[in-house]
């Protein structure tokens, strides 16, 4: 682990945060000062609204750069930035930390937790991080190894760390920490590996456990010793079935979404896709697998189970329920009621009492159809026809697999009464893979993939698949009306995988598409600025306000899971802060170099298979390098001429040190050849391989 802090740096954050700081506990969180934004969602209640107006709709065409930073990594920018006492923190990828003087955006300290290359093969979808947690002086990150880290808020240095998961096993942590009640919340990923879920909270002084609720059932049947083995033993074991969960242990991770509800003194959280994702391999088609998919509500001081809520029993579809967990006073009914709001993956919104779980109210907000409705009084989805697959049959679904809204945060404004979602329209393509067999460490999602390599490049696509290829995705920000269950205005995009959402007591809603960071009238989606940000950007915006003047700030840079397929290539991360007047013009990025045509005729001939290499690349490549833009594009690296130097990086981890593991755990040196014939087949036929941008820094 690195710290670097300047000497002058280092008196100005002694200045900054001297006696005069407030220390970030439970009752100034509770308190939410307008001016500041001190954990994720800004307050408690993940609203992710703040009450600064001076930028409005008669300002905001005045909103310029106030200040800007730049970060050593072009891999995905995910952070929401928490202001204090006139120091933003804020994350980039590989969980490295970082501190500025919030108003000239001097970098008062930077820590790198020097997370080993290698574990970003552990990251299904980019070495991402979402952000930190403030308490009391200390700034609390996770990182994508599985460590929870305490940083000294003054100096960046470190005052403890712990393990949170099994380092032996595939986990990762991508989300940002919670801070409630003296403690530290924080969940896990790797359910495509697929792991067992569970959140844990420790104590923010000592880094002490405090207590564990894991989200799916021992598969050995014996108590864990946690806050979850009560309910475990009474409900949840038996709703999973026999199959491949009991060597993989069942996913449903908590990745993302963990809220904490002073009213009714919960902590909420989502959880994961189960595993594997054929719920026929994994549990024989059997079951409910409790708690996959599901929001969990338990109490804060023990974990003790409260209630819960499955949005989609019996998963087969990635539909994690990690969404954001928004708490509201909604009108119902002509009441006021409070709630639980979350836009599910599945493309359902889901209303539901805070303190019950009951379900209120539950309607589409995108075109869904593995569902025709949900049955208010049972909670249940009905399933549509041919919503599930199983042995040689597929599944065509909207949403698909990247879901009706993934992680990036909504946004409500209890002014206008309206939740603001970032969503997606887009299909996915389901089937059972054939002969089944558990890589420990690998993806072992159970789904059947499509043939790549020369044999399949001759036999025309089924007319399902060819029709499902054709419908492009695209995105939309919604403004949904929670006590009517409808739209009031919507906006389109051309692009999918958009930005977080912020809004404000200005009357405006920030969103970014693409790289146009825009602000929309918060009443009518009438679009009121715009601001081209030089590179693509998916984190949310946020706000905070310093010697009478509003501040607006956004992470910059493409990446996640659906970044890893976009359309333009890697640029550094930037943050980007704004305010009225504000003048300063970041330097364009670099245009991206084109690489030039491989010259093949230097290629030493691979007597491989290629079919074969095709199916091992479907498996183990794919996910990262199937873009070509965001990491190395193979079929266009120089890498597969030679058959030693492709051995040296994919066997032997020769690049290991910048996120290219080895994968001589998983394939022979003969199916490493395989691959390198498969790409060298497709840098001859394929045509797109001669026209993707470079880009690879880690």
């Amino acid at each position: 682990m690195k710290v670097w802090v300047p000497v002058a740096a280092a008196l100005c954050a002694a200045m900054a945060l001297g006696g005069c700081q407030r220390p970030v506990d439970a009752a100034r969180i509770r308190a939410a000062d307008a001016k500041d934004w001190l954990t994720y969602g800004r307050t408690y209640d993940e609203q992710r609204f703040s009450p600064l107006s001076q930028i409005n709709p008669q300002s905001v065409g005045k909103l310029g750069v106030a200040w800007w930073a730049s970060f050593d990594t072009s891999r995905g920018q995910e952070a929401t930035p928490l202001e204090a006492d006139g120091v933003l923190y804020t994350t980039t990828a590989w969980s490295k930390v970082f501190a500025f003087d919030a108003k000239t955006g001097k970098r008062l300290w930077a820590f790198d937790p020097q997370v080993p290359g290698e574990k970003g093969f552990n990251a299904c979808c980019d070495v991402v991080n979402r952000g930190v947690a403030l308490w009391k002086g200390r700034v609390y990150v996770g990182t994508i190894d599985g460590r929870l880290i305490a940083l000294d808020a003054r100096t960046g240095l470190v005052r403890w760390a712990v393990q949170t998961t099994d380092p032996r096993q595939p986990y990762t942590i991508t989300g940002a920490p919670l801070a409630a009640k003296g403690m530290i919340l924080i969940g896990n990923g790797g359910a495509e590996y697929p792991v067992r879920g569970y959140l844990s909270a420790y104590d923010a002084a000592t880094g002490a456990l405090k207590w564990r609720f894991q989200m799916t059932p021992n598969p050995s049947g014996a108590p864990d010793g946690a806050a979850s083995d009560p309910i475990m033993r009474t409900l949840a074991a038996r709703t999973w079935g026999e199959g491949a969960w009991r060597r993989n242990g069942g996913g449903a991770t908590p990745w993302n979404a963990i809220t904490y509800d002073p009213k009714t003194d919960l902590v909420l959280t989502g959880t994961g896709n189960a595993g594997p994702w054929s719920d026929t391999i994994r549990t024989g088609g059997k079951g409910d697998n409790l708690f996959a998919a599901s929001i969990v509500a338990l109490h804060a001081d023990t974990g003790a189970y409260a209630w819960h809520y499955q949005t989609t029993p019996r998963d087969a579809w990635d539909y994690d329920a990690v969404e954001q967990l928004m708490v509201a006073d909604v009108p119902v009914a002509g009441q006021r009621r409070h709630v639980v709001m979350q836009a599910n993956k599945n493309g359902f919104f889901y209303v539901l009492d805070a303190a019950s779980g009951k379900l209120i109210s539950a309607e589409k907000f995108v075109p869904v159809d593995w569902a025709t409705k949900v049955d208010l009084r049972s909670g249940r989805p009905l399933e549509a026809p041919g919503a599930r697959y199983a042995g040689a049959s597929e599944s065509h679904q909207r949403s698909g697999a990247l879901g009706g809204h993934n992680w990036q945060p909504m946004a409500y404004s209890p002014k206008q009464d309206l939740v603001y979602i970032p969503a997606m329209v887009s299909r996915g393509s389901y089937a059972d893979a054939q002969g089944f067999s558990f890589e420990q460490g690998a993806w072992n999602t159970g789904m059947r993939r499509a043939a790549g390599g020369p044999s399949a490049a001759k036999l025309a696509a089924p007319a399902a698949v060819a029709a499902a290829a054709r419908e492009r995705p695209m995105g939309e920000l919604i403004a949904w009306d929670p006590s009517l269950a409808k739209p009031r205005w919507t906006v389109r995009y051309p692009q999918p995988w958009t930005s977080g959402v912020l809004a404000t007591g200005g009357g405006l809603v920030f969103h970014a598409a693409g790289h146009e960071l825009a602000a929309y009238d918060a009443a009518t989606g009438k679009p009121l600025w715009t601001y081209d940000t030089g590179a693509n950007a998916i984190a949310p915006a946020m706000t905070y306000a310093l010697d009478g003047q509003q501040y607006l700030a956004l992470m910059v840079g493409y990446g996640g899971a659906g970044g890893m397929g976009g359309d333009q290539p890697r640029q550094k991360g930037r943050l980007l802060v704004f305010r009225l007047g504000g003048t300063l013009k970041p330097p364009a990025y670099p245009a991206p170099a084109v690489l030039p045509p491989l010259d093949l005729s230097a290629a030493e001939p691979s007597k491989g298979n290629a079919d074969h290499g095709a199916a091992i690349y479907g498996q183990f490549c794919g996910t990262c390098h199937g873009g070509g833009v965001f990491l190395p594009n193979l079929p266009r690296s120089p890498a597969i001429l030679s058959q030693a130097g492709f051995k040296a990086i994919v066997h032997d981890g020769a690049k290991k040190d910048q996120g290219m593991a080895p994968f001589a755990r998983f394939l022979s040196e003969g199916d490493v050849e395989d691959v390198r014939a498969y790409l060298l087949w497709k840098a001859r036929t394929d045509s797109a391989a001669h026209v993707v941008a470079s880009g690879h820094a880690q």
